[in-house]
């Protein structure tokens, strides 16, 4: 199974995984990066995730397309086209969302890990008054 199976196979359950199964996928130096943070090394990729598994009651990716690139200045390997469907152990409030993800994979591990995906959608949507406040702004602009 390579790397890529790998990612695939601990994505589409992660609360099924332990933080240290994530060395299988990522390199000790790895660079995640989210719309909201940078986290650089695979401990801080390690506690990221552990603070994620303590919040989650699920979280599951569908992978709909895995990518390979070539040729680009960032190094990246492949990008991969994912729907996340979570559930928060609070209030068992429920997000789905789309995103992309680049990889740069060098010698069958991951080094380079860049999630896109809207902020909006996944965090700002989801707090009380502000929610409101940016899907009425989302519409408007949608128009």
């Amino acid at each position: 199974m390579n790397v890529i199976d790998r990612f695939c196979h601990i994505y589409s359950d992660i609360t099924q995984i332990s933080p240290d199964d994530l060395a299988t996928i990522y390199g000790r130096d790895v660079v995640f990066i989210d719309p909201i943070t940078t986290h650089k090394g695979i401990d801080d990729v390690k506690r990221y995730f552990e603070n994620l598994l303590g919040q989650a009651q699920s979280c599951k990716f569908d992978i709909s397309a895995i990518l390979p690139t070539t040729d680009n200045d960032a190094g990246v390997t492949h990008c991969v086209s994912w729907t996340m469907h979570l559930t928060l152990k609070t209030g068992n409030k429920y997000i789905n969302v789309d995103g992309i993800t680049q990889l740069k994979v060098v010698d069958d591990i991951v080094v380079y890990h860049k999630d896109y995906y809207d902020l909006g959608e996944m965090v700002y949507e989801h707090i009380p008054l502000l929610g409101y406040f940016v899907k009425k702004i989302k519409t408007r602009l949608a128009k």
